[in-house]
């Protein structure tokens, strides 16, 4: 539950967001649309050492090819926008999806008056968010050195800038192309500033630009270009390592200067294209209504009726988080048809393309709503790993914008195979399962960095061991070997599934067999998941407290639970029900005792774990966040309901300190959305949702063709978190989990709830969810 402080600040926002809105006509009495409950600083605090989102407040709009950000940090610093700063010294065009990534291809806008400033720290102005308006559609702040009001609004791949300016004849608008190779050209015939920018963190050929075009509506009197030393030289046009460019004009007290912003990563022409197609001559009203309209028919499908603000406020910025990424990198060209510049080899290829995403973190729930919520987007974004495959000869799993040697695992697997097992179509599956055996059979070949280095994160680091012996050994020099193993394993499971799907019964077979490689990690003696040596020997010394070494961001008490297609067999492992309920328990009676050796540093998930008073639990990286609802798998669901509304309260909110760690690209916003609708997926590829506890008393779902899902909790509060009883349509329902098919077909699904636990409801054997080692299992 959040604070009382927390309520005020969100309610603060909240309160001057709708004063400034353009739905502030609606009656006083009437609840406010699900657009505007969303606060796009929920995760703004945050910094190196603790994430509470590590987000930035993007100006976007779904899918959207760019956003656009205030800018408090130093350039080329990942954390660009900060809840803590005082000043603000540009608006970017950002494509950041994580301050552990950083961004590229960034160029920043930025108003001022008197002395032109063109060094970032000298230009920067103060400002404060009690004039500041962060909305799910645009942004507003007041920058009190200039006397200057910023206004943007945004389009897939372009922007709407209003600034209001103060009496002066010298107003201006800077904008600065940032390091790593930039160009600037301005026309004051045609009242533009056009150009490139380069910069970036890798991931990209030696020809990666974006090209960019502003186009004002005032005409402007002087124009001057600037360097990386803030030096300013009469001009217009400049091109190097950093460059920038301003434009000055007279303006009237109170006079408003638009600007209309596009890029490309095709060409200077299809800059100007997106620019045309998508703001055109449309004022800054339109735009920002198109904006809101595009943010609320996607919010709108779900609707949440409930005297609780707070969590409707959590809920609907965190789905508005989650609509962002992958974001789209292709195009529409002169036909209209999809085109893409590829970051993988260079050249410009029909269809589509997305990117920003890490499979790592995005795989266990963000695609999975993609597969129930929306397969036709689900559909494209798999015929854009289709288009990666062809151009770059393997699969992403963490593409920013092209592929990138961060985090571990096969997921690509997992949200290929959950997609097409579960109806989705409209992409090219034969070839994305070639691509899903070529990771799974060879580490040959894979693409290298600027220094030559592979990148180990693409395809399976170890794959030929791990084939070899089951698992990837502790003492080959392959960091967080048991991990991988894992990882491997799940996503073997995915492809067997796929297998048998496409008719490959052999390969069915072969990788169902290999999923059960969690089996080899399993050290009876401790009772976790531990790395093993090739001669067969377990790791020595052995701590299910050290962080990292064997594992990834986590330890083998996190790790040990990462057997989502076969919990029935890690079940048997621990010795039954009963100790597995206990081994579960103790997750969270555990005190956050941590070992840091491997890192050298406690790394910021490991004080997130620690400071929250949660035992063991660390919710703020993904590998335990599926552990709550394995209570489902054991007999004892009601303490999946306890512990999955405890997290909803306690380390949520729709504040700048709302997120309990890295939002990371959707799946901690995921986790959040999924939970309060009262469902999770754990198992990739079976199409079923372990049940915990719905947040809201009655919730509206329109599912994909226009069907609504209604979800009703008699009864429910804070206090009354267990179900009692629960009917589908009417009839009894007493499975602790739901299937797709049930979900997209609609109807009503009804929860009566109360403060104690009904240890009666889902716990029949027969009623629980999937397993490989189930009777009666489809392996």
């Amino acid at each position: 539950m959040a604070s009382a402080r927390r309520r005020g600040i969100i309610a603060a926002l909240c309160a001057s967001a709708m004063m400034l809105s353009p739905a502030a006509t609606v009656a006083q009495d009437a609840p406010p649309a699900s657009v505007d409950l969303v606060n796009p600083l929920m995760g703004t605090d945050s910094s190196y050492e603790l994430s509470y989102g590590n987000t930035y407040p993007a100006i976007a709009v779904p899918f959207g090819m760019n956003a656009w950000t205030p800018v408090t940090g130093k350039m080329g610093n990942g954390w660009g926008y900060t809840y803590s700063s005082h000043k603000i010294n540009g608006f970017k065009q950002t494509h950041q999806p994580s301050p552990w990534m950083n961004d590229y291809a960034a160029f920043a806008l930025l108003p001022m008056t008197g002395a032109v400033k063109a060094k970032e720290e000298e230009r920067a102005s103060w400002f404060s968010h009690k004039a500041e308006e962060s909305r799910a559609w645009g942004y507003k702040v007041y920058l009190a050195d200039y006397d200057v009001t910023t206004e943007i609004v945004p389009t897939e791949r372009a922007a709407h800038f209003r600034f209001t300016f103060p009496e002066t004849k010298d107003a201006h608008v800077l904008l600065d192309g940032y390091a790593g190779g930039s160009m600037v050209s301005v026309d004051p015939a045609r009242r533009r500033i056009t150009g490139y920018v380069s910069n970036n963190h890798g991931g990209v050929p030696a020809n990666f630009r974006n090209w960019f075009v502003v186009e004002f509506d005032k005409p402007f009197t002087v124009s001057q270009t600037f360097d990386g030393s803030g030096t300013l030289t009469a001009g217009r046009r400049a091109e190097g390592d950093h460059v920038g460019a301003v434009i000055s004009f007279a303006t009237k007290k109170g006079e408003q200067v638009g600007a209309r912003v596009a890029s490309s990563f095709i060409s200077a022409e299809q800059a100007q294209r997106n620019l045309d197609g998508e703001i055109g001559r449309d004022t800054f009203d339109q735009t920002r209504a198109k904006a809101r309209a595009a943010w609320s028919a996607e919010l709108d499908r779900i609707k949440v009726d409930d005297p609780d603000l707070d969590n409707r406020r959590t809920f609907y910025s965190a789905l508005w988080r989650m609509l962002q990424f992958p974001r789209e990198f292709h195009e529409r060209g002169a036909d209209g048809k999809l085109i893409h510049y590829s970051p993988y080899d260079g050249k410009v290829h029909d269809g589509p393309l997305y990117t920003d995403n890490g499979f790592w973190d995005t795989w266990r729930a963000v695609f999975p709503f993609f597969a129930l919520m929306y397969p036709e987007r689900d559909g494209e974004i798999m015929q854009g790993l289709v288009n990666t495959y062809k151009e770059s000869g393997w699969l992403p799993e963490w593409a920013s914008p092209g592929h990138r040697s961060v985090m571990i695992g096969s997921n690509s697997a997992n949200l290929i195979a959950d997609a097409y097992l579960n109806g989705v179509r409209g992409f090219d599956a034969n070839t994305l399962y070639e691509a899903m055996v070529k990771n799974a059979t060879t580490s040959e070949g894979r693409p290298r960095d600027k220094s030559g280095k592979v990148l180990s994160a693409v395809g399976r680091e170890g794959v030929e061991l791990y084939n070899q012996l089951g698992y990837v050994p502790y003492d080959v020099g392959i960091n967080e070997n048991a991990a991988r193993t894992l990882e491997y394993a799940t996503a073997d499971f995915s492809l067997s599934r796929m297998a048998a799907a496409l008719g490959k019964t052999d390969d069915a077979k072969k990788y169902a067999e290999h999923a059960q490689n969690y089996r080899k990690l399993f050290d009876p003696q401790s009772g976790w998941m531990r790395g093993r040596n090739k001669d067969g020997s377990w790791s020595t010394p052995f701590s299910p407290y050290k962080w990292g070494d064997a594992f990834t961001e986590g330890n083998s008490i996190h790790y040990s639970w990462s057997v989502m297609q076969d919990v029935q067999g890690l079940i048997d492992l621990m010795g039954g029900d009963q100790k597995f309920v206990a081994r579960l328990d103790s997750v969270f009676s555990t005190p956050p005792i941590f070992d840091d050796s491997y890192y050298g540093q406690v790394i910021h998930e490991i004080r997130e774990m620690q400071i929250v008073d949660m035992g063991q639990y660390a919710h703020g990286n993904q590998p335990i966040q599926h552990m709550i609802y394995l209570y489902d798998w054991a007999g004892a669901p009601w303490k999946a309901q306890y512990h999955a509304r405890e997290v909803m309260r306690k380390l949520y909110s729709a504040a700048p300190d709302g997120y309990p760690g890295d939002e990371d690209n959707g799946q901690t916003s995921a986790w959040y959305v999924f939970s309060a609708l009262g469902f999770y997926p754990v198992t990739p590829t079976v199409g079923q949702y372990a049940i915990g506890s719905p947040l809201f008393r009655r919730t509206s779902v329109t599912m994909p063709g226009g069907k609504v899902l209604t979800i009703e909790a008699e009864n429910n509060s804070r206090d009354n978190v267990y179900i009692q009883s629960a009917t589908l349509n009417g009839a009894p329902y007493s499975k602790p989990w739901l299937s797709r098919e049930a979900l997209q077909a609609g109807g009503t699904l009804r929860f009566v709830m109360g403060p104690t636990p009904n240890k009666q409801w889902g716990t029949a054997k027969a009623d629980r969810p999937f397993s490989m080692s189930a009777p009666g299992a489809v392996k």
